[in-house]
């Protein structure tokens, strides 16, 4: 005797089970902006449906629907510094509460080039580059991260870390911001508030650096 097999649970079975409307649910679960009139115990229901039904939304099937990948590329030489991966984690945080993927695309001076075709090819709507050299026809909502100046020693200082996340999540929100609203493509440092305590601590590098090299 065949096993008859068992189907995905789909949108409307999440709907039915709290009785709303699918697309009231949909918007709930993509974060929509009309899911900001839904009350919050209403989509706390949504969520706790969706859960104990195991239901994955189809994000092919929704791209296709709304012509849109909601994916970003963080660029960076090496994702293996800890003060790159400190950045970067914090973006895909920030980009992963508001429905986006972030992928991670290490480009060599070869592959420099051929990032536009590469990235329009997988439909790639916005780019965070740290420490990352980016080919000028790249025509993508673009987040700049410097991290210039900042020595490996520093990391391990807790205001240090602090800043390296906020540098991450302010990438994260200029990125998400400018493709939302449609600006024109362009490259955007970020550049948030930097701690007094981190300040303090470059200076005081500096100031022994220089009299090291003096000496």
């Amino acid at each position: 005797m065949s096993r008859r097999k068992q189907t995905a649970p789909n949108l409307r079975a999440v709907a039915e089970r709290v009785g709303l409307a699918p697309c009231s649910v949909s918007s709930v679960l993509n974060n929509a902006p009309a899911a900001q009139a839904i009350p919050q115990s209403t989509k706390e229901r949504i969520f706790r449906a969706a859960a104990e039904l195991n239901y994955r939304p189809n994000f092919w099937a929704r791209s296709l629907r709304t012509k849109r990948t909601r994916m970003v590329a963080a660029i960076s030489p090496d994702f293996g510094c800890p003060a790159v991966a400190r950045v970067i984690a914090a973006a895909q945080e920030r980009l992963q509460r508001q429905g986006y993927l972030l992928i991670l695309a290490r480009l060599d001076s070869a592959d420099t080039p051929y990032a536009h075709s590469q990235f329009q090819q997988r439909g790639i709507e916005g780019v965070i580059a740290v420490e990352a050299a980016l080919p000028p026809e790249l025509d993508l909502p673009i987040a700049t991260v410097d991290l210039t100046g900042l020595a490996p020693l520093d990391f391990a200082e807790e205001s240090v870390q602090s800043w390296l996340s906020e540098l991450g999540i302010s990438a994260a929100e200029s990125v998400m911001r400018n493709i939302e609203t449609g600006a024109s493509p362009g490259v955007l440092p970020v550049e948030p508030k930097i701690r007094p305590s981190f300040v303090g601590l470059m200076d005081t590098r500096k100031t022994y650096t220089a009299g090291h090299d003096g000496a």
